[in-house]
């Protein structure tokens, strides 16, 4: 019986730990709804110190904004709940959070630029941190959801989203709402797709009230992606969809090439000089209202099939196959959209083909 209790107690402690660092959602007033007291306000500028905001330690020229409030004849809309805050020049925010050592995780945030054009933001989580520009519009909306990834070094983290922008108005930095965490688990080649995270299944967070997607910030390594085993080798990003919001080809994940030949994925696999290898993949349309002539381009080391699909832009793929040779140990597989797209219903929004359901795999040698 004593032993029972014991073991019994062991689970409970191990399963306080594990609920107590995992996060799968908003971090703690990660919507900023709760917000500074009247008397931590001098109008939107936060001036009660560094912990003015619950949950948050800033820094800075820290605003604190409502939405519909305006800023000359430009209306600050806040894409969801009813505050958010914006960062001026040098401002940052930072918060402590209880994660898994040695494990993966995604920051998913919303942000939007205002009246700076060349915004980028720092995002850390010791030792990594990114540089994300935020000057692409990628749709009439004013705000992206965009996904950093990161590996866990400790069991607690600072994750901090640094403003390093100098402007003549301090209140022209970007806007930051909806801040959220994921745990990911990467996935490994199987002996049924050499190639990691084919249907993309593992990614980012995706916010369930947001028709949005996220979008995957160009220059990405796979070491710590938020899109686990894909590299985004291009200037600008591509965008991660759900099939709650969109028509996804397989599954319950996808990727759309936004950006023309300027939005690309790639995966480097390992491969048997000389050997045979088929690379199967779907091309569709995510029903988003993005008809049109589109084209695919897959890359397979040297080899490359070019992919034509004729959208209506209300759902639907077709298959596709590239069977090649390898020539080294290692084969860069690399996905891009010929051309730029802008969805029919909204010409300020870019869009692009979907892909989906990728494997990879070779061909054993006929007996003469």
């Amino acid at each position: 019986m004593k032993g029972r209790f014991t073991l019994l107690s062991v689970l409970l402690c191990l399963a306080f730990h594990v609920s107590f660092a995992f996060i799968d959602g908003l971090v703690a007033n990660g919507n900023f709804e709760l917000g500074p007291k009247p008397s931590d306000l001098k109008g939107t500028v936060v001036i009660g110190g560094r912990h003015a905001i619950p949950e948050w330690e800033i820094s800075g020229y820290v605003e604190y904004i409502k939405s519909g409030q305006k800023q000359g004849d430009m209306l600050l809309v806040v894409p969801e709940g009813a505050y958010a805050v914006r960062l001026g020049n040098e401002a940052s925010i930072k918060q402590r959070i209880k994660v898994i050592k040695g494990m993966y995780y995604s920051i998913t945030f919303m942000v939007a630029r205002t009246c700076a054009q060349e915004e980028k933001l720092n995002i850390s989580v010791a030792p990594d941190f990114g540089v994300i520009p935020i000057q692409t519009l990628y749709n009439s909306f004013g705000w992206d959801p965009i996904a950093y990834g990161f590996k866990a070094e400790y069991d607690e983290v600072e994750m901090v989203i640094h403003n390093p922008g100098v402007e003549e108005d301090p209140a022209c930095g970007p806007l930051i709402d909806s801040i959220a965490l994921r745990t990911l688990y990467p996935p490994r080649p199987t002996n049924k797709n050499i190639l990691k995270n084919g249907g993309f299944e593992e990614g980012p967070y995706v916010f369930p009230n947001s028709t949005w997607g996220v979008l995957i910030p160009p220059n990405i390594e796979d070491d710590h992606s938020p899109l686990p085993g894909w590299m985004v080798e291009s200037l600008k990003a591509v965008k991660y969809i759900d099939s709650e919001h969109y028509s996804v080809p397989e599954g319950t994940r996808a990727v759309e090439l936004v950006a023309g030949k300027e939005s690309a994925i790639a995966q480097v696999a390992r491969t048997i000089p000389g050997k045979t290898y088929v690379l199967t993949f779907s091309v569709g349309d995510a029903s988003n209202s993005c008809e049109g002539s589109m084209i695919v381009e897959a890359f397979a080391g040297k080899d490359t099939i070019k992919v034509p699909y004729e959208s209506k832009g209300k759902g639907g793929f077709k298959r596709a196959i590239l069977k090649f040779v390898a020539v080294g140990t290692r084969t860069r597989i690399m996905f891009l959209s010929t051309f730029y797209t802008m969805r029919s219903d909204d010409f300020s929004s870019l869009c692009g083909p979907v892909v989906d359901d990728v494997k990879l795999l070779s061909i054993r040698a006929r007996k003469p």
